[in-house]
Parts: structure tokens; sequence; C-alpha cells
């Protein structure tokens, strides 16, 4: 390719990824800072058919397609670089949904504990002779187990999220840091 601004040839090398739209821009500014930039040569979906997939609020994944020059300088230190940067990326998303792993295995676990008191009170009431007593006391710990998963779930999230906050945070200071030491190389 040649660029029309100082006639000389560029080579360049590519690279795709799929991500969430909310993270995208997360993703462009970071890779800038080792040599990339998008690929504006890419052929996209009209506006009209991508705006009418994409539902607000939603996760949707795009693919982000990116170019940097084969020849550029410090290249090895960069890619070591970036390799760390995609790493602390993938570990901040891993922080991201173990704030609600545990609140929904806990969560879960009530439901599921809850249902089997509720089976018990059907084996009680279809018994012959029925057992009255016995389906009364296998429903309030059922009825309990279907009704605490709501609020135990958004303990423990909140829980979690605290708890998780200051790691993602000292995550996203390494990558800023990867990131800098990474432009310096470029400039």
């Amino acid at each position: 390719m040649i660029n029309e601004t100082e006639n000389r040839f560029i080579a360049y090398e590519y690279k795709q990824f799929k991500t969430e739209s909310r993270r995208a821009s997360f993703y462009i500014d970071g890779y800038a800072n080792f040599g990339w930039e998008l690929d504006r040569n890419v052929m996209t979906a009209s506006k009209e058919t991508e705006s009418a997939r994409v539902v607000p609020g939603s996760q949707t994944r795009i693919t982000i397609q990116l170019k940097r020059d084969r020849r550029i300088l410090n290249k090895a230190e960069l890619t070591r670089l970036q390799r760390n940067f995609e790493a602390c990326a993938a570990e901040i998303d891993a922080l991201e949904k173990a704030k609600t792993t545990a609140a929904t295995i806990a969560s879960l676990t009530l439901g599921i504990i809850g249902t089997a008191f509720m089976a018990g009170v059907t084996f009680a009431v279809t018994a012959e002779p029925m057992h009255v007593l016995l389906c009364v006391v296998l429903a309030i710990p059922g009825f309990l187990c279907w009704i605490l998963p709501f609020f135990v779930y958004k303990k423990i999230r909140r829980k979690q999220t605290e708890k998780m906050e200051s790691l993602i945070e000292a995550k996203y200071d390494e990558i800023y840091e990867l990131c800098e030491k990474g432009s310096k190389l470029l400039y």
C-alpha cells in the first residue's frame, strides 16, 4: 500500500478480534499504544442493518479490525507489552464475571433446595393417608428457599463487587502503565 503523504511503500500486518460493543473503545485506544490503528479499508455492514440488530443496553459482540506497519520500530518489545495488555484485559473480563458467579451459584442452589422441599410436599400430599403436618413442615422451607434467592443474589453480588473493584482498578492501572510504555516506544 502506498501512503500518499510520504510516497513510500508500507507493508501492514493485520489483527482481528471480537469483543463486546461496550469494550470496543477501550481496546481501540489500548491497541493504538502498540502501533495498531483501525483498518478503514474493511467493508462493514450498512448503518441501517447494524442499528436494526443492535438492541440498546444489550451486550452485542463486534469485530474490530486493526493494522500496523510491519517494519515498526521496537516491534518485539511492543508485541511483548501488547501480550501483557491482552492478558490484563482478559483478567479484567474474568473479574467482571466473578462479580456475579458466586451470587448466581448460591441463588440457584437455594432454588433447587426449595424445589426439593416442594417435591417432598407433593409426595406428602399424594401419600395414603395424606400427611398434612409433613406438608406444612416441608412447605415453609420450600417457599423460603424460593423467595430468598433474590435477596441472597443481591447481597452476595454487592459484596463480590466491592471486593473485585479494587482488583479491577489495579489491573486498569497496570494496563495504563503498559500503554504508556508502548506509547513511549512509538514516539
